[in-house]
Parts: structure tokens; C-alpha cells; sequence
């Protein structure tokens, strides 16, 4: 059987201040790929617009969506700029 000894536990301790520290800080930058993609709920809760505004914006080819199974999804980064240029 190994001995452990106080060193030992100082230096996992440290290891694992460290781990932790660096998943905190992964979680709070933001993501960038451009594959981030949200339900429309999300999206018109979050640019505060109406159904027919996100509809209308898909229909007129002015951002990304994809279909799955029934329910669309929209690219928060296009419809950011979108919104970010008419202002």
C-alpha cells in the first residue's frame, strides 16, 4: 500500500483548482461557431418580433433556417447582424 503524503494532496488540490478554473472560464466565453442554432421561440423571445416577422425574414431568403422534424431553427449570429444593420 502507497503513502500519501501531505504534498501529495497540495498538489491535487492545486490540479483540481485548476481544472475547475478552467471550465468556468470555457463556460462563460461565448460560443462562437457559426453553427449555433436556436428553436424560433428562443429567437423571437430574444429579438423581441413576432412570428410573422421570423416567418416573414425566412420566406424572403434574409437568414439560415433548418427544418427538423416539424420545428425550424435559426442562426443567432445572422439574425444578430440582421437586426444589428437596420439600426
Amino acid at each position: 500500500m502507497e503513502m500519501v503524503s501531505k504534498q501529495d494532496l497540495e498538489l491535487f488540490r492545486t490540479r483540481i483548482l485548476s481544472d475547475i478554473e478552467q471550465l468556468l472560464v470555457s463556460s462563460l466565453i461565448p460560443p462562437t461557431d457559426e453553427f449555433d442554432w436556436l428553436r424560433s421561440k428562443a429567437i423571437r423571445k430574444m429579438m423581441d418580433i413576432s412570428p410573422a416577422t421570423l416567418q416573414n425574414l425566412r420566406i424572403t431568403a434574409k437568414i439560415r433556417y433548418k427544418k427538423i422534424m416539424g420545428s425550424y431553427y435559426y442562426n443567432r449570429t445572422d439574425l444578430q447582424k440582421l437586426f444589428e444593420d437596420e439600426q
